[in-house]
């Protein structure tokens, strides 16, 4: 046979068994990552495969004086297009990112308080901090810091919360600008806590009828309320009442002292 034709011949053969090697390749890379490839399919062994395809071709095609040079050629050029047709160049598989579906930055799979809400601080666990350990995360907490081992109620605090400085203009219910300010900070806690009731109780100090006194207190109180729930916390959560000059918590007998009488207290309605 002549070398022009044993040249051809393989030259075919280069081209089909190189293409059979590619196919398969190309078809295992969309097959499960669990099976493993044929052997017939590694780069190696196309290599292999197109370096004796390739020599032959090289010196079937050579002259008599270089016919090794023309072998070697082809056996480099085979093996490297051989190995190049077989590589898998399917992209590496995208492992999914973890997911933390509150958006705490503690991932599902570490996180012991899923559902935590938006913007709440969390501990490395992915639960809200209480920083005073008494029960209340500190977000819906009306009295941080209590004292360790302290038994609080359903708002964080030992007793009935004063809302100080909260108060109203001269001889009126009308709630001064300051007192709205803290009253915020109050409704946003108490719309995080909503398995929560409060009663909101009004207080004067004994300047005044009985009656007078008894009037302006229930009307603060509801001032109070009405602010909250202009502010989200639903008005059925609160209970107002007015104890006028009836509950002094220090003397009537001195402006500090009726001071503190004139107050407004929070606590929890069982």
């Amino acid at each position: 046979m002549k070398k022009s034709t044993t040249g051809l011949l393989l030259g075919s053969a280069l081209v089909v068994g190189l293409s059979g090697c590619a196919s398969s390749a190309s078809q295992s890379s969309m097959e499960s990552s669990a099976s493993a490839d044929a052997w017939y399919q590694h780069p190696f062994v196309c290599g292999l495969a197109g370096g004796l395809i390739g020599g032959g071709i090289g010196y079937a095609s050579s002259g008599e004086s270089d016919e090794d040079q023309g072998a070697a050629i082809g056996t480099t050029a085979g093996a490297t297009i051989g190995a190049m047709l077989c590589a898998d160049t399917s992209p590496a598989p995208v492992e999914p990112a973890p997911r933390d579906t509150d958006g705490d930055g503690v991932i599902d799979a570490d996180d012991q308080c899923p559902g935590t809400p938006a913007g709440v601080a969390v501990d490395a666990v992915g639960c809200p901090l209480d920083s005073d350990n008494d029960g209340v995360p500190d977000y819906q907490d009306q009295c941080p810091g209590t004292p360790a081992g302290a038994e609080v109620n359903a708002l964080g605090c030992e007793e009935d919360l004063v809302l100080r400085d909260v108060n109203f203009e001269f001889d009126s219910a009308t709630l001064t600008m300051g007192a709205e300010q803290i009253l915020d900070g109050v409704a946003e806690k108490l719309r995080a806590n909503r398995n929560v009731r409060v009663r909101i109780e009004g207080h004067t100090d004994s300047v005044g009828s009985d009656a007078y006194n008894q009037q302006l207190s229930q009307e603060r109180a509801d001032s109070v309320a009405d602010y909250l729930s202009s502010q989200g916390v639903a008005r059925d959560r609160m209970q107002t009442t007015g104890y006028g000059e009836a509950q002094p918590v220090a003397t009537n007998d001195t402006d500090a002292g009726r001071a503190e009488n004139r107050r407004v207290e929070l606590g929890e309605w069982e």
